[in-house]
């Protein structure tokens, strides 16, 4: 692997699948009375936040604190960075500090690429959500869900439903997915679906009763509305209606077809209740599955990627503490 994880496009399939099977046996520490490993000791591992995100964040510094490395988070509000510091200035500081790596979560698309690629820091960055562009370790956790359901992923049929426009998720997923040779359909109106996405490689629909008999996998997005600046569709009720997961929606599903959604969801609007507590649902399993995912990165990009999986699993076998 490379010291940084900026992008999904970043990773090769090896790189990708190295990933996925050191999650495997990461994952195992989760039913473990103790659930810790002496990989990452004496490491420091910042959590840089310009943007809220709990879910994100803590499985970050679970998956550190696992690892037994040092965690600093840094929130942007109330600290400096909201009386004028910049960014480099932030870097300078964490360079300071030591960190080994940073995980970065910013509003604005680019700005972790920056943190890397400026020469302010020598730390492993992160990219943890970066504005409308990219959020690369949870297109990880949901290839790695997927694979532990379905097993190979060459040809799986993967639907990425709703607010594509806004959707770091749904850009991340749409190019990690395909190097794990699956085929991808982004479905949603018209006015969610960003400008050049007939460059992205995936197939797009507007008609959700179409795709969905032929899915593996249906990944619901919550709709961003947060991040709206305009009216992208008539009403709440029209948008439930022709683009929400509801009961009837999911009778049409194929038998192992799984129901997935990055959190949190808006219950009613893109996927009813019962969708949400059904067996086919695995949106609780994929946040156990995030910080499984966010171990394996961070160990690999700090624990030297040599044929990393016999490292963790000779770490598993006999480094808990």
């Amino acid at each position: 692997m490379k010291k940084h994880l900026l992008s999904a496009a970043d990773l090769s399939r090896d790189d990708a699948e190295l990933i996925l099977t050191t999650a495997e046996e990461l994952r195992s520490l989760a039913d473990r009375p103790i659930k810790k490993l002496p990989a990452l000791r004496g490491r420091t591992i910042v959590n840089l936040f310009f943007e809220d995100s709990t879910r994100t964040r803590i499985s970050f510094e679970a998956a550190a604190k696992r690892l037994s490395a040092d965690v600093i988070n840094f929130s942007a509000k109330g600290s400096s960075l909201s009386k004028g510091e910049s960014l480099k200035d932030t870097a300078l500081t964490l360079e300071a500090m030591g960190a080994d790596a940073v995980v970065v979560r910013h509003w604005a698309s680019g700005a972790p690429h920056l943190l890397a690629n400026a020469g302010w820091s020598r730390s492993s960055v992160i990219n943890a959500g970066d504005g409308t562009h990219e959020h690369p370790t949870q297109a990880l956790l949901d290839a790695f869900t997927m694979w532990r359901h379905l097993g190979d992923l060459d040809g799986r049929r993967v639907a990425i439903v709703g607010d594509v426009l806004h959707s770091r998720v749904a850009r991340s997923n749409a190019l990690l997915l395909q190097t794990l040779g699956a085929e991808v359909t982004l479905v949603a109106p018209p006015t969610l679906l960003p400008y050049g996405v007939d460059t992205w490689g995936v197939s797009t629909s507007y008609d959700l009763d179409a795709v969905l008999p032929k899915s593996d996998v249906v990944m619901m997005l919550r709709v961003q509305r947060e991040r709206m600046n305009a009216s992208y569709f008539p009403t709440v009720r029209e948008y439930s209606r022709r683009y929400g997961l509801d009961g009837r929606r999911m009778a049409s599903l194929q038998d192992h077809t799984i129901v997935m959604h990055p959190g949190p969801m808006i219950r009613g609007m893109e996927i009813t209740a019962d969708v949400a507590d059904s067996d086919r649902s695995v949106i609780v399993e994929q946040v156990t599955n995030g910080v499984a995912v966010r171990m394996a990165v961070l160990y690999l990009l700090l624990g030297g990627s040599e044929p990393a999986v016999g490292g963790a699993a000779h770490e598993l076998s006999g480094g808990e503490e």
